[in-house]
């Protein structure tokens, strides 16, 4: 039995998620159902390092699956890209021992999060970055980015359905990176909270707006509070952008 890792790209817009749902599209689904096609029907499972919502995009999930089948990972992904629909790729096959695993194996994540500024929307972006029609101040954003960078309780940042009782997270790097669209903000984390990126850009995009002061940022993570943070920023602009394991 060989245990290989994957690391894949996705387009999430006609995906309900990552995981497995009855009735509907998911990325964990076409994944599976082709592996069970390449096994003779026998349903091989597979593992990420983390869940995508609807409408998110991946540059680079990572997966493992088992599979008794003695094929090269050159073949494995030459096999997989033949089948697969064409919004996956799978980007690159290894072989690793079976103590690896992608989602506890985990050291690190990175994810980013474009926005295009333009007073008109963009109909070929509009899957793929969230449109703000007016400018928002940067630097603002990059001071309140600042604050959440180190280890924090992030209940203000997160989700009222996140299931895990501990929500304290450590944030090494948060940036704002302007680009000829507009920008797009990066954070890598040891791991984050369910809607934790989304709940932390739409508050940043009220700080770059105005709405909010730069310096509250310390209050809404010390307060623990959920309404004090700004709105959770729509799906689609949030990239699953590198995961980073110890090998």
């Amino acid at each position: 039995m060989q245990r290989f890792k994957c690391i894949i790209s996705y387009d999430g817009t006609n995906f309900s998620g990552y995981q497995i749902q009855p009735g509907a599209r998911t990325v964990q689904k076409e994944i599976e159902d082709v592996l069970s096609r390449m096994h003779k029907d026998m349903h091989i499972r597979i593992t990420a390092s983390g869940r995508t919502d609807a409408g998110v995009h991946a540059n680079g999930q990572v997966i493992h699956f088992d599979s008794p089948m003695e094929i090269t990972p050159e073949n494995m992904k030459r096999a997989l890209n033949a089948l697969l629909p064409h919004d996956i790729v799978v980007h690159e096959v290894t072989t690793v021992n079976q103590d690896f695993h992608a989602r506890f194996s985990v050291l690190r994540k990175e994810y980013r999060y474009k926005i295009y500024i333009a007073k008109d929307r963009d109909v070929f972006t509009r899957s793929y970055m969230h449109h703000i029609p007016y400018e928002l101040n940067f630097d603002s954003m990059q001071q309140a980015m600042k604050d959440i960078i180190g280890t924090h309780d992030f209940t203000s940042f997160c989700s009222a359905k996140t299931a895990v009782e501990d929500k304290v997270r450590t944030i090494y790097e948060a940036s704002l990176i302007p680009t000829d669209y507009g920008c797009m903000l990066r954070f890598v984390g040891n791991g984050f909270l369910y809607n934790m990126v989304r709940i932390l850009t739409g508050t940043l995009i009220e700080i770059g707006s105005g709405k909010i002061d730069p310096y509250e940022m310390t209050n809404m993570l010390n307060k623990q509070d959920r309404t004090l943070a700004g709105k959770t920023a729509p799906a689609h602009g949030l990239y699953l952008w590198h995961v980073e394991y110890n090998n």
